[in-house]
């Protein structure tokens, strides 16, 4: 990879300067793209930007589906300003209050979506595909951008008019990349398949470490059918897939990934959530010659914190490892201290890949971010040779009858019935119990499943308190813009039902 030095004009000269000129960058539904014309076609955006006279550090929205164009245009924000990645599954509304909120003075937007959603940027200069066709003309000198100066702006939680935005600088993004690489040992010859998007920290890190080396990325936006994934896997010859935990729930229950010998898979990443021991076994053993890695990380740690070997997989089953190079991740009690083996505490980190805080957000930074240190809000046990093994989240547990059940252990049991392939547990308003617990769970295609039964069953693998009340078997679960389950969309769905 190049060093710092490589890149004075910050995070986005340091991706574009590994690639061959003649080698693929991208590939999406239109084509394939070289790295000769992913530079050339940030360079027309980088003009068309400054055309519009816009100041040092200026925020500028980035709005569209996975593709080429997507790519040009965070690449050319990153250049001269701070890039804020919008879900383009959100309403013109909601666009319209994050764009307000994170101070977006223009927009780089995917023609497609202009006539949906192009009046929620009001009077903002909008910048699409048309403007690629314009001569790129004369490249000018790269800028000289400060590695504390902020490069992105990412968005955390909900469509409320006044989300969480993370802040994060070039040297958090380069220090998290070239850990990333390091550990997965990426290289020009790599090919990864993307069906995250790319707004999402954890899919703009896939399309950060493989930049970074000069290898490709190959965009799919069709995950609704996962059998068009497979088939991408191998007509791309992709060697690298990476999914959240409904990403292999949704892989092993729908299409021909769990039979089907995928030849060039290299790598599998998995991160985004706690995936159950049992359903890694089953991903693990549909492609035995693949590597699987469990990662773990946080929006406001740029994107990953820890991960765990695949040659320890069988030995720490269940763990999201240690913390990546360059990062010292501690589990601590009230107290401050580190715990001792088997004890509950929460998850803190360190590293030059901590975001500095949140935008126009101080009491939520101060809370997030002391002495340097990012407060996950995460909460885990650590074994003798200090492997993480997460419980749960501080907000992750329903309290039901005085006890606090964590929601993880729940899913882990239900994930153990015959045909079970997704569950998720959340608590529910309840007069006598404070919140009665209540699982709902989807179920592999000539399945069934009685809620009487279920109960009984897990009553056999649950402590009492634990037992969900309610069981409810669902088609799908409702799914956040980063492909997560929403639970608090499921919360309101099991209310009404």
């Amino acid at each position: 990879m190049p060093t710092d030095t490589d890149a004075p004009g910050g995070f986005a000269d340091f991706l574009l300067a590994a690639g061959l000129d003649e080698d693929i960058a991208v590939v999406d539904a239109a084509g394939r793209y070289t790295y000769l014309e992913l530079r050339e076609a940030v360079q027309r955006l980088v003009l068309r930007l400054d055309g519009l006279g816009l100041e040092v550090g200026a925020r500028i929205a980035v709005l569209g589906p996975n593709s080429f164009f997507w790519v040009a245009a965070y690449l050319a924000v990153l250049k001269v300003g701070v890039v804020v990645p919008l879900s383009d599954k959100l309403s013109a509304e909601e666009l319209s209050a994050q764009a307000e909120w994170t101070d977006c003075v223009a927009v780089m937007i995917d023609q497609r979506l202009v006539r949906r959603v192009g009046d929620a940027f009001g009077a903002r200069p909008v910048i699409t595909q048309a403007d690629l066709r314009e001569d790129a003309g004369e490249v000018r000198p790269a800028r000289v951008v400060e590695p504390g100066a902020d490069a992105a702006m990412i968005l955390t939680s909900g469509t409320t008019s006044e989300p969480k935005a993370v802040r994060l600088t070039h040297a958090n993004l380069l220090a998290n990349t070239r850990s990333i690489v390091s550990y997965l040992g990426l290289d020009r010859s790599d090919r990864m398949l993307v069906i995250l998007p790319l707004h999402y920290c954890y899919g703009a890190s896939l399309l950060h470490t493989h930049l970074a080396v000069g290898a490709s990325i190959v965009l799919c936006n069709t995950f609704a059918f996962p059998q068009t994934a497979v088939d991408l896997i191998e007509r791309e010859g992709c060697t690298g897939f990476a999914g959240v935990p409904s990403t292999f729930q949704l892989l092993m229950r729908a299409s021909s990934y769990p039979h089907r010998k995928l030849a060039s898979l290299r790598l599998v990443q998995q991160a985004g959530g706690r995936l159950a021991p049992e359903m890694i076994q089953q991903v693990v053993a549909a492609q035995p010659d693949s590597l699987f890695f469990v990662m773990y990380g946080q929006t406001e740690a740029t994107a990953r914190l820890s991960y765990l070997p695949p040659e320890l997989l069988a030995k720490k089953l269940g763990s999201v490892g240690r913390g990546i190079p360059g990062v010292d991740l501690q589990v601590i009690d009230e107290a401050g201290q580190p715990v001792s083996v088997g004890q509950v505490g929460e998850i803190v980190a360190r590293g030059a890949n901590i975001s500095p805080g949140y935008y126009k957000d101080p009491d939520g930074t101060a809370a997030k971010f002391t002495g340097g240190a990012l407060r996950t809000g995460d909460l885990a046990t650590v074994d003798d040779e200090g492997f993480v093994y997460i419980v749960g989240r501080s907000g992750d547990f329903i309290k039901s009858w005085g006890h606090r059940v964590s929601s993880p252990q729940v899913e882990a049991a239900a994930l153990r019935l015959p045909g079970v392939t997704e569950a998720a547990a959340v608590g529910l308003p309840d007069d006598e119990a404070g919140e009665a617990i209540a699982l709902a769970v989807t179920l592999a295609p000539g399945h069934q499943l009685e809620a009487d039964t279920a109960r009984a069953r897990l009553s056999q693998l649950l402590p009492k308190h634990a037992v969900p009340k309610t069981v409810h078997v669902l088609d799908a679960f409702p799914l956040n813009a980063s492909g997560k389950v929403s639970k608090r969309a499921l919360r309101k769905q099991l209310e009404q039902a």
